[in-house]
């Protein structure tokens, strides 16, 4: 088995709804992602997928996101915009795309960051 990993970045604003507390007012990151994938075949050329694709369709999803207000979005609508949500928002455009994409990884700060996955 054959896992790759990519990593891009977006600058977005969100807040959190039905939260009380500070994060429930606007607030902006610098969001890390870091997008997982696993397979066993690899092509002509041994390679699982090519970094620069992966890259290029992690960016294009990203830039629906970067500079915006993710509550605006229609994506978004009346849901709390949470590192979980937006984890998982990423991964499944990537699957859709390729289907070897295990997990992704979204970054708030450097120390806290949220997943999603299948099993």
């Amino acid at each position: 088995m054959h896992e790759l990993k990519v990593e891009c970045s977006f600058s977005a604003a969100h807040h959190l709804l039905n939260y009380n507390g500070e994060c429930e007012n606007q607030h902006g990151h610098n969001w890390k992602t870091e997008a997982y994938f696993r397979g066993s075949e690899l092509d002509k050329s041994n390679l699982l997928i090519d970094f620069k694709v992966l890259k290029k369709e992690l960016n294009n999803i990203l830039d629906t996101l970067d500079h915006k207000d993710i509550n605006t979005l229609k994506e978004f609508e009346g849901i709390s915009p949470s590192s979980e949500i937006i984890s998982k928002y990423i991964y499944k455009k990537l699957k859709e795309k390729f289907p070897q994409t295990y997990k992704v990884s979204v970054w708030e700060t450097e120390k806290a960051c949220a997943s999603y996955f299948e099993e």
